[in-house]
């Protein structure tokens, strides 16, 4: 034949009817349209399969239950149809049916499929190729001698490497994604670590910056009672509504703590009447305003559980608050504690505004109210609920709310496990002192809040106490060096020294050990208290401080060092 005579062209039919590697051809759906003849030799079949689909002619083995050839070849299958990419399958035991009925035979395969794609990019057709490795299995099975071995991993190595290339270059694709991914998630961690750090640093922040103000406005109300012993409408109001931004004020704080699982807890064996009384207590002056009724009930038994005193009584506290926000002038709220198989229940029931059946879970949630946002929305932030769970749920207890609908009041339940039946009944809490001190102490008091410093003074000379103010560390270290005072009363965040640094410099000195150090601060985190008594502190104490407990310090109920 010249040069210049055109070649032939090749009968494609045949040249894929004669290539030595097995072929099927697949239309998308996976039915057989073409095969060559190695692949009728290699699987024991005739042309007649071609037209059936593929998993009907080549089922799972039924005698095999560990058979998963057809569902790692549908795999590939359909990610070949979704990526329209070549898909190397792992080595793959796919047993082929026998001539006998129900009849099959084990063979291993190295599968290849690979996307035929037209002009459009649409996935025409798919190429399965494979390789019989059965023999290289058995022979690895077997132990057969080292030559036929070698031999035989020789031949596979030949077929097989592009296909290990293809797979490594795969591999390497993928862990270079891994690493990526990998570096993205530290990168976002740290961030999100930073923005936690940041955030509880702000509301730990904010809460000392409110209570500074509060601690003023506080001892300013009790000074004004002091000198109004008749009283005055306007107290009332004050006592109230500073009372409102006190709650709102620890709900703030506490609420942030319960979110990122930080709230703590001081457990203890304590009698739950107490508890519910004090509360109530503390609370019944708010429920009497408008002509609201507080009703409690309390077993003639003793009823101990496992628990942080002051937080249980916050958990109540809460609750009444919230009954309070939603409960109409002249309504009743009832407040049980019983023990009902073997268990504490405390029950906070109003016949206030009610909700929504389906709205009992959503209660709970961070800043969310039962009443819409409006003009007539009671104040508060939506954070009470959400602490009081979350204190429930730290003693091992649960928390719910039920209501018939809408004006038909609310009723919340905690209940808590009791302590061991072993456990002792608590001794009960001391009387509180009387407001007045008979012994006459000199006080110093640290406090860079002048209108606060100068109403503590105020308050302290007039229960007879001889009072030195100053607003700094280094004059509080300064002034006691020259003096020897009974009480020092310090504020932590200082605008020079912080009140740690003075604590300890009192401690180092000769009389140091006999000075009562108290710490009064708006950092009130168990982490602040721990610094506090590592730093020589006697007692910490959150502001704003109730007039009557300063005078319990200072007449000496403060546990002696």
């Amino acid at each position: 034949m010249s040069a210049n005579t055109p070649y032939p062209v090749p009968d494609f039919r045949n040249l894929f009817d004669t290539t030595l590697s097995p072929l099927l051809v697949l239309a998308p759906d996976f039915t057989i349209v073409e095969v060559n003849r190695a692949y009728l030799n290699a699987t024991r079949t005739e042309r007649s399969i071609v037209g059936r689909p593929v998993f009907e002619v080549f089922p799972d083995n039924p005698d095999d239950p560990s058979a998963d050839g057809v569902a790692n070849l549908r795999r590939s299958l359909r990610s070949v149809l979704e990526t329209r990419r070549t898909d190397t399958m792992a080595l793959q035991r796919y047993d082929i049916p026998t001539s006998e009925a129900g009849g099959f035979v084990e063979r291993y395969w190295s599968p290849v499929n690979t996307p035929v794609i037209d002009a459009d990019g649409t996935v025409t057709h798919i190429i399965h190729r494979v390789e019989d490795v059965t023999e290289f299995v058995r022979l690895r099975r077997a132990g057969q001698e080292r030559e036929r071995a070698e031999a035989a991993a020789r031949t596979r190595a030949e077929n097989m490497e592009i296909d290990l290339f293809v797979r490594a270059r795969e591999i390497r694709e993928v862990n270079e994604q891994l690493s990526r991914a990998n570096a993205e998630l530290d990168a976002a961690g740290r961030t999100l670590r930073e923005e936690q750090q940041a955030k509880d640093r702000f509301i730990a922040t904010l809460s000392h910056e409110l209570r500074n103000p509060l601690a003023a406005a506080t001892a300013a109300t009790e000074l004004l009672a002091l000198d109004l012993p008749e009283g005055h409408p306007a107290l009332s109001v004050l006592e109230r509504q500073l009372g409102t931004l006190v709650r709102m004020s620890n709900d703030l704080l506490d609420g942030t703590r319960a979110v990122t699982g930080r709230l703590e807890l001081v457990r203890g064996r304590t009698d739950l009447r107490p508890v519910v009384a004090g509360a109530c207590a503390d609370i019944r002056g708010l429920f009497d305003h408008d002509g609201r009724t507080l009703d409690v009930g309390l077993p003639a038994e003793p009823v101990l559980v496992d628990g942080d005193r002051l937080r249980l009584a916050q958990v109540l506290t809460n609750l009444l608050s919230n009954a309070l926000k939603y409960t109409p002038a002249g309504g009743r709220t009832r407040v049980l504690l019983s023990v009902a198989e073997g268990r504490a229940r405390l029950t906070v029931a109003d016949d206030g505004i009610g909700f929504a059946p389906g709205q009992a879970e959503e209660l709970f949630g961070v800043f969310m109210r039962a009443a819409p946002a409006g003009p007539s929305t009671p104040e508060g932030l939506g954070l009470g609920l959400a602490v009081a769970r979350t204190i429930v749920e730290l003693h091992g207890g649960r928390i719910s709310a039920h209501s018939e609908g809408p004006g038909t009041g609310a009723t919340f339940t905690a209940v808590l496990p009791l302590a061991s039946a072993t456990a002792t009944v608590p001794e009960p809490r001391r009387a509180p002192r009387s407001r007045t001190t008979p012994k006459q102490l000199a006080v110093l008091i640290v406090e860079d809040n002048t209108d606060l410093a100068t109403t503590y003074r105020t308050l302290l000379e007039r229960q007879g106490h001889h009072v030195t103010v100053v607003h700094t560390g280094e004059d509080a270290i300064t002034a006691t060096r020259a003096h020897l005072f009974d009480v020092v009363l310090c504020d932590l965040g200082l605008p020079d020294i912080d009140g740690y640094a003075v604590a300890r410099a009192v401690r180092s000195r000769p009389h140091g050990g006999k000075v009562r150090l108290i710490a009064i601060s708006g950092f009130s985190r168990g982490s602040d208290q721990g610094a506090s008594r590592s730093a020589g502190f006697d007692a910490h104490l959150a502001k704003p401080l109730p007039l009557v407990d300063l005078l319990e310090l200072l007449g000496g109920t403060l546990p002696e060092r």
